[in-house]
């Protein structure tokens, strides 16, 4: 083999470990805080009872993280997303509750209540031009107050059965397992062949176009170690009661949302104008339109993180969605989106929502007071952002 050919082998290989490492940083480092903590408790952490707790704890801040890694990209905040959800929490049980509206009706209307707070915020941030920390700031203290006000400082309870199983419900097995749940498993099979039909399909894309791609040797490893993790998590699900509803809806938002943000001309707007607002909007973006409806999109995602949150609680309190939002905006950052704007994923986000679950999971099995837990909540998003800043620091 020439000298030259050798070199180009080894800075391709260099290449391909760094673009991995950027893109799966985050998730290895979710994998290995898993590890650690399933040792430190004694195998508590990854138990079925346990691991279907997770999704049910953290499925509220995932769906506001879904939402917010948007916002961020933009280059914008949004302080207010705890209160909205807080007061369309509210809504809905008056709705449902004292009014006796049909669940079904009441979850459309206040999906629509959040759409309109969204549009309100949006329209100060895109069209007035009020930076979104000081809107949002503003709609935090006034959902706050007005989910007192509706509810009066009490709680109201309970939901109907249907209302309820939207965050606490399980899929029924069609299948009728005694001891395992086969539509679970069935589920993880089936989830694992489309997983690796999309990713053949990447990849002979990506090799079209002759872009760098990792050695099919990495690659079948990826896809084995990739398949592994999503059957062992279904079957995991399968010992207790199968796949929560929640978890359905969570991957219909990740898969529409990175569908969206990686696929569409909307996708591509949201990241222009993080990249640079003013160069977007020379380019013809029509930047206000773009970012009053990524307001929207949030207003609609308060409400439906609300909701979920009622729902799970069975009863709508006047303190509900507190510091949801700087959970949220916690897990957008750890995933990987700048603080400058213009880079984020919809993955990233979840997967940092997923490592400060696991982080608050685990420090509560050990017995770890909150005061502690938001201590150490708070080195890691400051280490997070930090990273992020050396990053951009050192490839300026």
């Amino acid at each position: 083999m020439q000298p030259g050919m050798e070199g180009n082998k080894v800075s391709k290989v260099t290449f391909v470990l760094k673009s991995n490492i950027r893109q799966y940083g985050m998730f290895t480092a979710l994998v290995l805080i898993a590890i650690l903590f399933q040792i430190l408790t004694d195998g508590i952490l990854l138990r079925p009872l346990n691991i279907t707790n997770l999704i049910l704890q953290n499925s509220y801040i995932l769906v506001l993280a879904v939402g917010m890694v948007l916002v961020i990209i933009t280059g914008h905040i949004d302080l207010s997303v705890g209160s909205i959800a807080a007061f369309v929490g509210a809504i809905s049980a008056i709705l449902i509750v004292n009014l006796h509206i049909p669940s079904f009706l009441a979850i459309i209307l206040s999906l629509l209540l959040g759409a309109l707070i969204g549009a309100w915020q949006g329209f100060w941030v895109a069209y007035v031009k009020i930076p979104a920390f000081i809107v949002t700031l503003a709609g935090m203290l006034l959902f706050r107050g007005l989910t007192m006000l509706v509810l009066k400082g009490q709680s109201i309870a309970p939901f109907p059965k249907f209302y309820q199983g939207m965050s606490s419900g399980f899929i029924p097995d069609i299948f009728s397992g005694s001891n395992l749940n086969i539509f679970a498993i069935v589920i993880g099979v089936i989830f694992s062949i489309l997983y690796i039909f999309n990713e053949v399909k990447h990849r002979s894309s990506l090799h079209k176009y002759n872009f760098e791609v990792s050695s099919k040797t990495t690659f079948i490893a990826k896809l084995i170690v990739m398949v592994v993790i999503i059957n062992v998590f279904t079957y995991v699900l399968a010992q207790y009661d199968g796949i929560p509803n929640i978890l359905i809806i969570l991957l219909f938002l990740i898969l529409a949302y990175s569908f969206v943000m990686k696929k569409t001309t909307m996708g591509r707007h949201i990241y222009a104008i993080g990249g640079n607002e003013k160069a977007a909007s020379l380019s013809g973006v029509k930047t206000k339109r773009v970012t009053f409806w990524v307001f929207v999109n949030m207003g609609v995602l308060s409400a439906l993180s609300g909701l979920v949150f009622a729902a799970r609680l069975n009863a709508a309190t006047p303190k509900a969605g507190n510091l949801f939002e700087l959970d949220a905006i916690a897990a957008c950052f750890i995933g990987g989106a700048s603080a400058y704007g213009g880079i984020g994923t919809v993955g990233g986000a979840i997967i940092g929502g997923l490592v400060m679950g696991v982080m608050n999971n685990g420090m509560s099995l050990l017995g770890l007071g909150i005061d502690w837990q938001q201590a150490i909540k708070g080195l890691v998003l400051l280490l997070a952002v930090a990273f992020d800043i050396y990053n951009k620091n050192k490839s300026a």
